[in-house]
């Protein structure tokens, strides 16, 4: 009878991995993990920048609504390119009380107060420091005759091509991201 090689024999009895199989699969591993991770980090900057863009567009539209339900005449004083730059004083008369009757002029005071409120964050407070609202954020609202022009500028995280939708709006950067929304107000 042929016996087997003691090379063959130690193969056959051998158990567990070489240190080196264990180098490799630690390796594979730990690649896929921060592999792993980076796309965590990919999908929470994505979804901040859609937060931020969701926001500006749900704040243009609510300022086109105010504007809607307020009396069309008063059009021309919602008209200005630096809302959100410094923030108005509270208006004498809250209008947005149920008790409280406002003249179409106290409206526009309210609404603009509010709007602005909320475009720079400070509807929602943390310690006494704003922490809602848009990085950055500005309003611009623009007329001709009956066509309405809103646009909110905001500071975005990364680096893009600059938007320039509308120079009047927002200060030039690469970071500015903008959203317009267009309306007719009748």
């Amino acid at each position: 009878m042929h016996k087997p090689s003691t090379f063959f024999s130690y193969k056959r009895n051998q158990k567990g991995m070489t240190f080196l199989e264990v180098l490799i699969a630690l390796v594979i591993m730990v690649t896929g993990i921060l592999g792993a991770v980076a796309m965590q980090v990919t999908a929470k900057q994505g979804s901040f920048d859609a937060m931020q863009r969701s926001l500006a567009s749900s704040l243009a539209q609510d300022i086109i609504a105010r504007i809607r339900a307020n009396n069309p005449n008063n059009l021309a004083a919602y008209v200005a390119d630096d809302y959100g730059v410094t923030l108005n004083e509270l208006p004498a008369l809250r209008c947005a009380q149920p008790n409280a009757l406002c003249t179409p002029a106290q409206m526009v005071t309210n609404d603009i107060y509010e709007w602005e409120l909320a475009l720079v964050g400070g509807d929602v407070t943390s310690g006494g420091q704003n922490s809602g609202g848009l990085i950055g954020g500005q309003g611009c609202i623009f007329q001709n005759g009956n066509a309405l022009t809103v646009v909110v500028s905001w500071q975005g995280r990364n680096k893009i091509k600059d938007s320039k939708k509308s120079d009047a709006c927002g200060a030039a950067d690469k970071k500015r991201r903008q959203v317009v929304v267009q309306a007719f107000i009748i």
